[in-house]
């Protein structure tokens, strides 16, 4: 029986005004660990966002690479050149070119 007396004791010494004041710095010190840990939890939802946001935006640019891309090359064709520079009175060659010489001499400075 002393013993169960001495657990009862010891658990009321405990609960007294003086043992729980001696404990608030380490309250304190669970509860600062408590906000870190949420602070931990938001911020890394935070970056998981910004991630999947950032992977949406570099798979969009990618596309619209591509898309430019083929464009360009479909554009750089030379039967689509000679539609585009059609309007502005520019026509196709259908001689070979001349080629000049220099007669003077001078033609390797």
């Amino acid at each position: 029986m002393k013993k169960e007396t001495r657990m009862k004791l010891h658990w009321k010494n405990w609960l007294n005004y003086q043992s729980v004041v001696k404990q608030i710095p380490f309250f304190l010190f669970l509860a600062a660990l408590a906000v870190v840990y949420i602070y931990n939890g938001h911020y890394a939802d935070k970056t998981i966002r910004e991630t999947s946001r950032t992977s949406k935006e570099l798979q969009e640019l990618q596309y619209e690479y591509k898309t430019v891309k083929g464009e360009v090359m479909f554009r750089s064709k030379q039967s689509e050149l000679v539609e585009a520079v059609e309007p502005l009175g520019l026509k196709e060659l259908t001689t070979s070119p001349v080629i000049l010489i220099d007669s003077s001499g001078n033609a390797d400075k």
